[in-house]
């Protein structure tokens, strides 16, 4: 089989022949028909998750089918259509997995940092890490859904936004162009924020009610005018500009960080204290979770817009999503 390894932490990817592996107790080995290529997959290409063993193959947007299973497995089968997304698999035995907090396992796996995952035309994973797919969704639109598409879903689903509240969407790139549209199929009154005019054409196509371009605009002033915002999801990895519309919390309102990055968001005790706002945050989800966001999505036609490239052209269309050049998210195929 081919993959697409990285040897060493920034090293560029190398496309490689290996052996085709054998699943063990409790692994299901699946055929892969396509991988969607993630920002968090810098994580490995660059070395910045502690304990990667290299060489290693990233990848966890990925999609295919069952093609052996090992001992032990029951409820997996040969021929049947599964997908792997950021969650690749938990204990079951820490206080967390006994309280059913799968997602926040203290020995957590991984796809793609933990094990080998989809940059592949094969890949092996845990049973438990596997996510069951509809027949009617296609292998290639879905795979970005196992990961920016339940982020983004979970996360709206979980905040206790109403429908007809302010949910506001800071940012139209990856995942801020799924979140418009599980927003406003979620009957929130769906709001989007971004820098310039460029993309409001798109937004307002995918179901923004209202945008708000931070260039010309003062987003805070906005939203209050409409009473404040519930929710602010916010997509865009930027510290500076969540700290931005923190203002624009109604009464209870949350900022929602969906967008990672390092540095820290500055919020002062006065602003969450006098409108009781809060800033969480939120990361992806279980296999069961993301069996409910591909039903969701294909329920409410949620479509991800994707650029779609051959394995062999794996390091030119890393190179495009890397570079916030992608519209909006990249699909290897294999």
């Amino acid at each position: 089989m081919k993959v697409a390894q990285v040897r060493e932490p920034g090293a560029a990817f190398e496309v490689v022949e290996r052996e085709i592996p054998e699943p063990g107790a409790g692994q299901v080995r699946l055929k892969v028909e396509a991988c969607g290529i993630c920002h968090s997959d810098a994580f490995t290409k660059d070395g910045a998750f502690p304990g990667i063993d290299y060489p290693r193959v990233p990848g966890h947007e990925v999609t295919g089918r069952v093609d052996q299973v090992g001992s032990g497995v029951q409820s997996w089968s040969n021929g049947q259509r599964a997908a792997v997304g950021w969650h690749g698999g938990h204990c079951g035995q820490c206080d967390r997995c006994r309280a059913g907090d799968f997602i926040t396992c203290r020995n957590a796996q991984i796809s793609g940092i933990s094990y080998d995952g989809g940059y592949a035309e094969y890949m092996i994973a845990p049973e438990e890490a596997l996510v069951s797919m509809p027949q009617e969704l296609d292998s290639v639109a879905a795979a970005p859904l196992l990961c920016a598409g339940i982020t983004t879903y979970n996360a709206l689903r979980h905040s206790g936004a109403d429908a007809g509240d302010v949910v506001a969407v800071q940012g139209v790139g990856g995942l801020g162009h799924l979140g418009i549209q599980y927003a406003r199929r979620m009957g929130y009154h769906t709001v989007a924020l971004s820098n310039g005019t460029e993309k409001r054409d798109l937004a307002l196509e995918l179901g923004a009610h209202r945008y708000v371009d931070a260039k010309s605009e003062d987003v805070n002033a906005v939203l209050q005018e409409l009473g404040g915002a519930k929710v602010i999801l916010a997509t865009a990895p930027s510290a500076d500009a969540m700290t931005s519309v923190v203002d624009g919390l109604g009464v209870d309102g949350e900022l929602i960080a969906v967008g990672a990055t390092p540095e820290p968001i500055q919020v002062s005790p006065f602003q969450l204290i006098m409108a009781r706002r809060t800033v969480s945050g939120w990361a992806s989800g279980t296999p069961k979770q993301a069996e409910d966001t591909l039903a969701f999505s294909r329920l409410a036609d949620i479509q991800a817009r994707i650029e779609t490239y051959p394995l062999d052209r794996v390091n030119e269309a890393y190179d495009r999503m890397i570079n916030n050049e992608a519209r909006f998210r990249v699909v290897l195929t294999m």
